[in-house]
């Protein structure tokens, strides 16, 4: 478990690549996309650092488009890369729901009502008859035909968050609900079907457990089944099976996944583990490359990578016994 003040300077280091408008990159001078902006104000939640997470979501809602969508990348200077991806647009769901549940702010979910409203209209609307989301489209409308396990997984738990805050505010989409249900169908019972193969990414494997999509015996079957392929003992988890590159973001994805089944010896395992990727000033490398043990991208630290081990340490904190 992280102690306090390890949790203190590594949710400092995140802090201190917002910029003024509240936008936070990925390492400084880099670039930021939404889903990574989101993922780093819940850390700074977690660390109570309210007022900088609440700055992070004023930073979506003054970008969002009438439409409800925001771009994929973005740099201190404006728009990097301008398609839409429907699971970065999506996930502000999960941030404000996040946000609600820590913070000391009635006023904040009724503010923040039309901006995920906006936002999950537009998501919805990529969903294929067959239940699946398609991942993008372009800036001209063309979208990307075809549907990811872990995009569409992510919308799912989005999905939930969007409902919970549509309860709290008094509002009724039993649209929404629709959508949920359909899309949690396609990826329990059709996953080789609807959407694209992408067996070599971890993500793919670990992330219809983490989301919810799967629960009990059978989560714990998947997590089971690809163990041997992503995991490198004493490591960590590759991002993809075939590549001898371990990455922070995703040890401390899989690591909430053994969580989500229960599984919190391995869980604290893998991020013991991951505890070679940190820095001084309590920021995590972005991966390790081995045999050679060396840092890959060379010397790369990024805020969602420490925002990811900030987040899986509060999960395991939640539910592990106290000592």
């Amino acid at each position: 478990m992280m102690d306090p003040d390890d949790l203190a300077k590594s949710v400092e280091s995140i802090a201190a690549l917002q910029l003024q408008t509240g936008l936070i990159l990925w390492n400084e001078g880099g670039h930021a996309d939404p889903w990574n902006l989101v993922e780093t104000a819940m850390a700074l939640d977690i660390g109570g650092r309210y007022g900088a997470a609440a700055r992070a979501y004023e930073w979506l809602m003054a970008n969002q488009l009438p439409d409800g969508g925001w771009h994929q990348y973005y740099t201190a200077d404006g728009v990097e890369d301008a398609k839409f991806d429907a699971n970065t647009i999506a996930y502000i769901a999960s941030g404000v729901w996040h946000h609600h549940c820590h913070a000391d702010d009635s006023g904040f979910l009724p503010a923040f009502w039309p901006t995920v409203e906006r936002a999950i209209d537009w998501v919805v609307a990529m969903q294929q008859p067959t239940g699946e989301i398609h991942w993008a489209r372009e800036p001209d409308g063309t979208p990307f035909h075809y549907a990811l396990v872990t995009g569409s997984s992510s919308i799912y738990e989005s999905l939930g968050h969007a409902l919970s805050i549509a309860e709290a505010v008094g509002k009724e989409r039993p649209d929404w609900t629709e959508a949920r249900e359909r899309l949690g169908t396609a990826l329990r019972h059709h996953e080789q079907e609807f959407f694209a193969e992408k067996d070599r990414w971890a993500m793919d494997w670990y992330y219809p457990v983490l989301t919810g999509v799967l629960a009990g015996p059978v989560a714990a079957a998947r997590m089971e089944q690809r163990w041997t392929r992503f995991v490198h003992e004493g490591v960590g988890v590759r991002c993809v099976d075939d590549h001898d590159w371990v990455t922070t973001g995703e040890t401390a994805e899989c690591a909430m996944s053994l969580v989500r089944i229960g599984d919190t010896a391995r869980a604290a395992q893998l991020l013991g583990w991951i505890e070679q990727l940190r820095a001084n000033d309590g920021s995590y490398f972005t991966g390790l490359a081995f045999p050679d043990n060396v840092h890959f991208p060379a010397d790369e630290r990024t805020t969602y990578s420490t925002a990811a081990v900030v987040l899986a340490h509060d999960a395991l904190d939640s539910v592990a016994p106290s000592a």
